[in-house]
């Protein structure tokens, strides 16, 4: 019975952390819903008046990426700015041959008259952390705006973003990404999902009532200021992102999210430029989960609940430790059910932490309206969307978990840049993309016999119990099953 109450244990309590971060989630909701319905009355900077007009800096940081580098300096040579208000930084860490074409691109926009530097480095050193730091001692702007490689900015960005700066509080502000390749395939429109319920529900929710958010590592502007009051980039996480967020908001700096400003950008189509993104991701969050706890707990100026969102926040990633758990669990669980009969009161009780699906279901349905629209038929669409999401998502679970376990466990990694691929030909282009990862990870091996595992479970609610089976986790299973099998095949043919 020992192995049977561990099993139970690490269950329940999986099953609770679920459960608290999705009420956490409903909380999001409703100050989204609420948010929705107040005018923004931010005061902000009249370009009218030139002597308002800040000076910026635009940085993109880049290494390697020869296909979208074109693609991207002629589009930041398009944003809308007085010219001697505006600088561009490449801070390019690239090591092929991207090098010679982004330095033959930056001088036919030097030529058009528009101050761009082409700035490269003799190291990686801090990686991307470290690039923008190095770049930030030589701007010229009292602002900094940050493009990844693959965003695409309309040429009004700047007269949308710059003028809340107004405020001498506000250190940053972010914008909603958008995504040019949505419905490329299954993969695109899974991780489009995603990340939408971020850039609404969580970042809205957590604003809108001064809890903390992140800046996304690109489509914002930073407050030069605010960067070195808070110490700066640093490179000791995968995220450095959310760990200067953090720093600035614990200094008392305030951030401003746009959720009407879009900035599209490209998602990965290819499954390991998703892994390593997501492993990026995963990592390192749980990585600024262990720098930042003690200080936003021990902070003396935050209040109580927003320290449990920060917390939260922080434990985004962690999640998919606990649903992996649970999936792997849920099995033995099954048989642990049919046969010891005194447990019965004790399964009835956890069958109501499946109401964690039903909150998720409702917070991304609002999500998903907002930007396709309501109406019977959007709503059957969205039942679709959502258990594709869901079921791949929990495919990622023990790609994600083992990111997770190694940023808790202060394992170090290299900062892996995810693959660009600007696809304007055929669909199957990517395959041609020289960046894409060739060696195939022995987790894939091990998501493909998760994929047994899980028809093993669906079995299972055939042959359990007395009444001719037991079917309450058959529908669980059965995701789980599509989850793993979906990512281990588009794994293996990725490398075709």
């Amino acid at each position: 019975m020992i192995i049977e109450y561990t099993i139970i244990l690490i269950y329940s309590i999986s099953l609770i952390l679920i459960f608290m971060y999705a009420l956490a989630q409903l909380n999001l909701l409703f100050n989204y819903l609420k948010a929705r319905k107040k005018l923004d009355n931010s005061e902000k900077f009249d370009f009218s008046h030139p002597e308002e007009i800040p000076f910026v800096t635009i940085q993109l940081p880049v290494y390697n990426e020869l296909y979208v580098m074109e693609r991207l300096l002629q589009n930041i040579a398009l944003i809308e700015y007085p010219r001697e208000k505006l600088e561009i930084q490449v801070l390019d860490d690239s090591t092929d041959e991207s090098i010679e074409t982004t330095a033959a691109q930056v001088k036919i926009i030097r030529d058009l008259g528009i101050d761009i530097q082409h700035i490269r480095r003799t190291n990686r050193q801090g990686f991307k952390a470290g690039a923008l730091k190095e770049g930030l001692e030589i701007a010229k702007g009292d602002f900094i705006a940050i493009f990844d490689a693959d965003f695409l900015p309309n040429p009004d960005w700047l007269y949308k973003t710059v003028p809340y700066f107004k405020n001498p509080k506000i250190g940053v502000v972010q914008t909603r990404w958008g995504h040019i390749n949505r419905n490329y395939s299954t993969l695109t429109k899974v991780q489009a999902f995603a990340l939408d319920a971020h850039f609404t529900l969580e970042q809205v929710g957590r604003n809108s009532k001064g809890h903390f958010i992140n800046f996304n590592g690109t489509a914002g502007v930073w407050r030069k200021e605010c960067i070195y009051d808070a110490g700066n980039w640093e490179g000791d996480t995968l995220t450095e992102d959310l760990d200067l967020s953090y720093r600035a908001q614990l200094k008392n700096w305030k951030f401003k999210y746009l959720v009407n400003v879009e900035t599209p950008a490209e998602l990965p189509v290819v499954i390991s430029a998703a892994r390593s993104q997501q492993f990026r991701w995963n990592k390192g969050g749980a990585e600024n989960f262990q720098k930042m706890t003690k200080r936003v707990i021990t902070s003396k100026n935050l209040p109580f609940k927003t320290k449990i969102h920060s917390l939260l926040h922080l434990l985004n990633s962690s999640m998919f430790t606990c649903i992996f758990l649970v999936a792997i669990l849920s099995i033995p669980m099954l048989y642990i059910k049919n046969e010891y009969a005194h447990l019965k009161v004790y399964f009835y009780v956890m069958s109501f932490f499946v109401l964690s699906s039903i909150i998720f279901f409702i917070c991304y349905w609002h999500m998903f309206k907002s930007i396709y629209g309501g109406g019977f038929v959007k709503f059957i669409k969205y039942i679709g969307s959502f258990f594709t999401f869901f079921s791949i998502a929990m495919g990622f679970s023990l790609h994600n978990t083992i990111a997770v376990l190694e940023g808790h466990l202060g394992k170090k990694s290299e900062f892996v840049r995810t693959p660009k691929f600007n696809l304007t030909g055929l669909k199957d282009s990517w395959k041609t993309n020289k960046y894409i990862k060739k060696k195939l990870s022995f987790n894939v091996v091990l998501e493909g016999l998760l994929a047994l595992y899980f028809v093993f479970g669906m079995y299972s609610a055939f042959i359990v119990g007395d009444q001719g089976g037991d079917f309450g986790l058959f529908p669980f299973h059965f995701m789980l099953f599509v989850g793993f099998t979906y990512v281990f095949i588009k794994s293996i043919f990725s490398k075709a």
